[in-house]
C-alpha cells in the first residue's frame, strides 16, 4: 500500500510515492524535463496555465507506475503541495477563465498597499496578520478593476492547490490555511475576514467549501480513475501550500521549531503558538497545517523570491557548460566576501521583505582587475544567504528565535558554500534530511486517510548531515554581511 504525493512548483511537477509499510520514499518522478515557462505579458507579470500543471502531474504520475513494481491500484491516499498565493479563476463549468496570476507577479501591489491604507492598517494587521500586499486577495481585487468581464464569469477562486485537487475529485474545496495565504482569513473571528470581502466586493459565494487540511472527505472521480489507473474513491486527504508542507515534510509542527528551503524562491518558516505579525508585514503569518482553535499553530514566512532563481539564470547565462557542482567547487575557490564583489539576488518580482518594491536582482562593485567567475558563483551564494539574513533580522524582532534550522537536502542546501555561509551568518545549526516536498505531501496524505498519526508519519524520516556555524571565520561572514547591506540599503534609497 502507498500514498502518493505530489508537489505542483512553478518550474517542475514532482511526484513521490511512499511506503505505507515503511514510511520510505519508494520511487519518485518529474515533469516536464526542462523547466516550465512562466509567461509574462507585462513587465513584473508572472503567469503559468493551470492546464499545464495538471498535464504535467499526469506525466509525473505516468513515469513512476512505468515501472512494474510498483502498481496504481495500490495507491491508498493522495497528498498535494502547491505554489502559494496563486489566483486560479473557473466558471461554473470548472474551466479555467484567465491563466493563473501566480505568486511572483508583481501587478497587484498598489491594489494591496491601497486596501491596506483604505480598510485601516492596525485592523489589518490585528485581523488578518498580514497586509493585503500582493497575496490573492490583491490579484483579485486587480482582475476585478481591470478585467471586469472576467470578473464577471468568476463562479469559483481557487488557490494552484485546490484546482488540482478539483481536477482530480471534480470537487471544489479550499483549506482554512489556504485562506489565510490568500489573506481571506479573519485570525480574531477565526472565519473568512468579511471585512476585506466587503471592501474588495468579493461575494461569498465565490469560495469553495473549506474542508480542513487533512481530510478523507473528497476522493478521486470515475474519469481520473481510469486515466490514471488510481482506483475512484482513494482519498485526496492532505493539502496545503509549499512552505508549510515544506515544515511538514521536515517534521516542523511545534513552536520554536523552523523549516528552510531554497528551490526556485526561497523561505524560512518558524512555527508559534502566539499571535505575532511584523507591523510592516515584511514577513508574514498564516495558519499552519496542524492549526486548531484549541491548540493554534502558526507559521511565520520570510520569502525571498530570486534564490535558486538566480544560480539557474548564471548557469544558463554565465556558466558555460558548467553544472551546478562545477559551479559550486569554483564559488568555493572564493573568499567570504567574494573580494568586495556584491550580487542582490532581487530579480524575481516585488519581494514582501522589502515592502513589496521591486529592485531587481544587480551586481555591484565590480573590479575587471580582481573579479572573476568564481567571485560571481560566490557572491551570488552570498548574496542569496545575506538577503535570508536580512529577514532573520526581522523575524528575530518579532520573537522568532533560530538556533536550528532544517531543510531538505536538495537545491542550494546541496551546495557546501550556500550551507556553510548560511549556518556561520545566521550562527544556526543546519540539519538537512532526505525528504522533499512531494514525499511530505504523501506523509500528510497518509495522515489525513488515517494510516499514520503524525509521529508514525516521520519515522522514515532520516537526518544525511548537519552544517555548524564555521565560529573561527564569523566577523568574515559578519562583514561581508555588513557590506552587503549597505549597498542594499543605498540601492533602495536610490529606487
Amino acid at each position: 500500500m502507498y500514498a502518493l504525493g505530489y508537489d505542483i512548483g512553478s518550474s517542475f511537477i514532482k511526484a513521490s510515492l511512499v511506503d505505507l509499510s515503511t514510511g520510505s520514499s519508494v520511487a519518485s518522478g518529474v515533469s516536464p524535463d526542462e523547466e516550465m515557462r512562466i509567461e509574462a505579458p507585462e513587465s513584473h507579470w508572472a503567469e503559468q496555465d493551470p492546464d499545464m500543471w495538471w498535464e504535467n502531474l499526469k506525466e509525473a504520475t505516468y513515469r513512476i507506475f512505468r515501472n512494474a513494481e510498483f502498481s496504481p491500484s495500490d495507491v491508498k491516499a493522495i497528498g498535494i503541495s502547491y505554489q502559494m498565493h496563486g489566483l486560479v479563476p473557473i466558471d461554473s463549468q470548472q474551466e479555467v477563465l484567465r491563466p493563473s496570476i501566480i505568486w511572483c507577479d508583481s501587478r497587484a501591489v498598489e491594489t494591496g498597499n491601497k486596501a491596506f491604507r483604505e480598510m485601516g492598517e492596525e485592523k489589518c494587521l490585528k485581523h488578518l496578520l498580514n497586509s493585503p500586499g500582493n497575496f490573492t486577495a490583491s490579484k483579485l481585487g486587480w482582475v476585478k478593476v481591470y478585467e471586469p468581464k472576467i470578473f464577471s464569469a468568476i463562479s469559483k477562486i481557487l488557490l494552484p492547490g485546490d484546482y488540482i485537487a478539483m481536477k482530480f475529485t471534480g470537487e471544489i474545496t479550499t483549506t482554512p490555511s489556504g485562506l489565510s495565504e490568500g489573506i481571506f482569513w479573519d485570525f480574531k473571528n477565526n472565519g473568512k475576514a468579511d471585512f476585506l470581502l466587503d471592501y474588495f466586493g468579493f461575494n461569498e459565494e465565490m469560495f469553495p467549501q473549506v474542508i480542513p487540511n487533512f481530510s478523507s472527505e473528497t476522493g478521486v472521480s470515475a474519469e481520473v480513475a481510469k486515466e490514471l489507473g488510481i482506483p475512484e474513491g482513494t482519498p485526496v486527504s492532505y493539502r496545503a501550500g509549499d512552505q508549510p508542507n515544506n515544515a511538514l515534510s521536515l517534521n516542523v509542527l511545534k513552536p520554536g521549531e523552523i523549516a528552510a528551503t531554497a528551490g526556485t524562491s526561497g523561505v524560512v518558516y518558524g512555527v508559534s503558538d502566539e499571535v505575532k505579525y511584523d507591523p510592516r508585514s515584511r514577513v508574514n503569518t498564516f495558519l499552519h497545517v496542524n492549526h486548531t482553535k484549541e491548540e493554534p499553530r502558526l507559521g511565520v514566512l520570510l520569502c525571498i523570491n530570486g534564490t535558486g532563481s538566480l544560480n539557474s539564470w548564471l548557469k544558463r547565462n554565465a556558466a558555460g557548460n558548467y553544472g551546478y557542482e562545477e559551479m559550486n567547487e569554483l564559488a568555493s575557490k572564493a573568499p567570504i566576501g567574494s573580494e568586495g564583489l556584491v550580487v542582490l539576488p532581487f530579480g524575481n518580482g516585488a519581494e514582501r521583505v522589502l515592502n513589496n518594491a521591486n529592485p531587481g536582482s544587480s551586481v555591484h562593485h565590480l573590479n575587471f582587475n580582481i573579479h572573476e567567475q568564481k567571485h560571481l558563483f560566490r557572491a551570488a551564494q552570498e548574496g542569496i544567504v545575506f538577503a535570508f539574513q536580512y529577514g532573520l533580522d526581522i523575524m528575530k524582532d518579532i520573537g522568532i528565535q533560530t538556533s536550528v534550522i532544517r531543510a531538505g537536502n536538495a537545491n542550494m542546501f546541496l551546495s557546501p558554500v550556500f550551507r556553510t555561509i548560511f549556518a556561520s551568518i545566521s550562527n544556526a545549526t543546519i540539519e538537512l534530511y532526505n525528504t522533499d516536498g512531494a514525499q511530505g505531501a504523501a506523509r500528510g496524505a497518509a495522515i489525513g486517510a488515517g494510516y499514520y498519526d503524525f509521529e508514525e508519519a516521520f519515522s522514515g524520516l532520516k537526518k544525511v548531515t548537519e552544517i555548524e556555524p564555521d565560529a573561527k571565520r564569523s566577523s568574515e561572514y559578519q562583514n561581508a554581511y555588513k557590506h552587503w547591506k549597505r549597498t542594499l540599503e543605498k540601492t533602495l534609497a536610490q529606487q
